[in-house]
């Protein structure tokens, strides 16, 4: 380790881990960038990039990318419960539109600005081991597609590989706040059924959303309760369906429209884990995950991702110590993330809304300003604390 052939090695290059690598080595730090799959190709998600995250594109210079794949920006989100439906603006001026393109697009143009901000980048290459020295990670060994083994050293390596992150299992890390899961969700893409608005619909035991994508597709995804996931298996379309008709105006309008893709269905743990040691971090899902309920996973991998790219640089050139930096990333993700993850998983128990709520949406009904608010409370935008703080409560209950 007296000469690493590299200062940092990022094992996933989705969306946590090529935004981490770009970053690094924007900043001039010699990155190596690894993933088993190979680009483009798709992923499970619900790929929904709220304004916080588009804003972090923006940042990037890659935002004009996203748009030029033809993906629409989405300017209003829709919350039906029922009884009433709120609408708003989810953005700010600054970054006014959420967007929802194809994982075989955006994981494309993340992975090729980490090149070309100057990352080696290895596709279909498997990490078989995280290399430890005197208790400290030092760096991976693995193999490429002609099976060729290779050791490669670094003073810190990085999982960005997801829930099943081979990093995280090399280093077991603390789990916390964790919670089993709590809702089943498939999704597919339909033709023919237009909207500019991201929709989310609310019933008991159910839920589903619909969000605009590529080539004119919209993105459909509905579910239920974790619980009925052996129950409902084998009849998912039907179930789906019978979903859909709780809101008889939504109905109406898929059964105009055209499955064009199969049903990709998924269920997670809910969990937080300590997100460094001794050579080693965790980024986006593979140092917390919740439920995909909120679709706030690719807005927390890009945040996530710029809070570990300063830690880094912290430590690697600024002379902060490891600990100290990295224990500074912990405490900036988890107030960030933390009260947003509580609020999740009271969504993801699909349980009918407590008065608070119903009073909420009532109160907030058909007043533009404070519908937008809360369309900004789902978009990442404000906080669950600062949101349901006593006096911004009085004020939208007013």
């Amino acid at each position: 380790m007296t000469d690493p052939t590299y200062d940092v090695i990022v094992v996933g290059a989705r969306c946590a881990g090529a935004p981490l690598a770009m970053l690094l080595a924007r900043r001039g730090y010699r990155t190596l960038l690894v993933d088993r799959a190979t680009f483009p190709s798709d992923t499970v998600s619900t790929h929904v990039i709220h304004p916080p995250g588009a804003s972090a594109l923006q940042r990037w210079g890659l935002l004009d990318q996203i748009a030029a794949t033809g993906c629409p920006p989405v300017g209003r989100y829709s919350f039906d419960f029922g009884p009433v439906t709120v609408a708003g603006a989810p953005g700010t001026p600054d970054s006014p539109y959420a967007y929802a393109p194809r994982r075989t697009l955006l994981d494309k143009i993340l992975v090729d600005a980490a090149a070309a901000a100057g990352a080696e980048v290895r596709e279909d290459f498997t990490v078989d081991e995280v290399l430890l020295s005197d208790g400290k990670v030092s760096g991976i060994r693995g193999h490429d597609r002609s099976g060729l083994a290779v050791v490669d050293r670094a003073p810190v390596v990085v999982g960005a590989d997801g829930r099943n992150s081979v990093v995280a299992k090399a280093v077991s890390p603390a789990v916390y706040e964790d919670h089993d899961p709590l809702t089943v969700g498939y999704y597919a893409y339909w033709s023919n059924l237009p909207t500019d608005t991201f929709e989310a619909y609310s019933r008991p035991g159910r839920g589903w959303a619909v969000c605009p994508t590529n080539d004119d597709l919209t993105l459909v995804i509905g579910g239920w309760p974790y619980a009925e996931l052996a129950t409902h298996r084998n009849d998912v379309e039907t179930q789906l369906l019978k979903t859909f008709s709780l809101s008889p105006e939504f109905a109406d309008r898929i059964a105009d429209a055209k499955r064009e893709t199969r049903l990709a269905g998924t269920s997670v743990p809910n969990y937080f884990r300590v997100p460094y040691g001794p050579g080693w971090a965790l980024v986006g899902d593979a140092g917390y995950n919740k439920d995909f309920i909120t679709a706030q996973g690719i807005t927390d991998a890009f945040l996530d991702a710029e809070n570990l790219a300063l830690a880094l640089d912290q430590t690697l050139g600024g002379g902060v110590p490891y600990a100290d930096a990295l224990a500074g990333y912990q405490a900036r993700r988890d107030n960030r993330a933390m009260p947003v993850y509580q609020m999740t998983l009271g969504i993801a128990s699909l349980q009918p809304p407590d008065p608070q709520m119903v009073g909420l949406v009532s109160a907030i009904a058909g007043n533009q300003a404070k519908m937008d608010a809360f369309a900004r409370l789902n978009s990442g935008v404000t906080s669950p604390v600062e949101f349901f703080a006593p006096e911004h409560m009085g004020r939208l209950m007013s």
